[in-house]
């Protein structure tokens, strides 16, 4: 991508000073469970926030302590979401245009098109269907228990021999790559796998 990505520290940055501004006493192990880290590693994660000035720690009992953001913690969690506003809608907007392409030539060639995954990534992929005049074949997900999405039924990935497609879009932002690797796996060509992210994109064979 022509802009580099969030920091991945600034992010959980962010994360933290939200959930310590919306619930002082919320707990680390909570903290963790929300960002998808060990426990160690959210104290550790805190504790740099304390040294920076950004929380601090206060002992309302023995064994109960209350984190309290800061000012100055103020100040960095406002500059901090308009760096992700700005981030958001620079990704966005080259994943649209990044979309419209292959899926102009999926219409016409009438190809289908099926989405995997939930969230704001695949709201992005379901709109740019739209766009092309297409209507998503499938909508395929892990194992997160909803059962409808865009009021369409969730159909678990297990199940993807069931529906004919051509084309699986992979609604998520990651970078790691993680989910393409599954879903080949899971028995995909990967010929027929199409992340968000160009800089996944060469994972293709065609």
């Amino acid at each position: 991508m022509s802009r580099p990505d969030m920091d991945i520290e600034a992010h959980r940055d962010l994360k933290l000073l939200e959930a310590v501004e919306e619930d002082s006493r919320v707990t680390q192990r909570t903290l963790a469970t929300k960002l998808g880290i060990a426990l160690g590693l959210t104290n550790i994660y805190l504790k740099r926030l304390v040294r920076k000035g950004y929380i601090k720690c206060v002992n309302v009992q023995p064994n109960r302590i209350s984190y309290l953001i800061t000012p100055r913690g103020i100040a960095e969690k406002a500059r901090l979401t308009y760096e992700f506003m700005d981030y958001s809608l620079h990704l966005y907007g080259e994943v649209r245009q990044h979309l419209r392409g292959v899926l102009q030539e999926c219409a016409a060639a009438h190809r289908r098109v099926a989405i995997y995954g939930l969230g704001e990534a695949a709201e992005l992929a379901y709109l740019s269907l739209k766009e092309c005049g297409l209507e998503p074949v499938a909508i395929f997900d892990g194992d997160s228990g909803r059962e409808v999405f865009l009021g369409m039924p969730v159909r678990p990935i297990a199940a993807h021999g069931d529906i004919a497609f051509d084309l699986l879009i992979i609604a998520n932002f990651d970078r790691s790559g993680d989910h393409f690797d599954a879903l080949v796996r899971d028995g995909i060509p990967a010929e027929k796998l199409f992340p968000l992210r160009r800089d996944l994109l060469p994972r293709r064979t065609a």
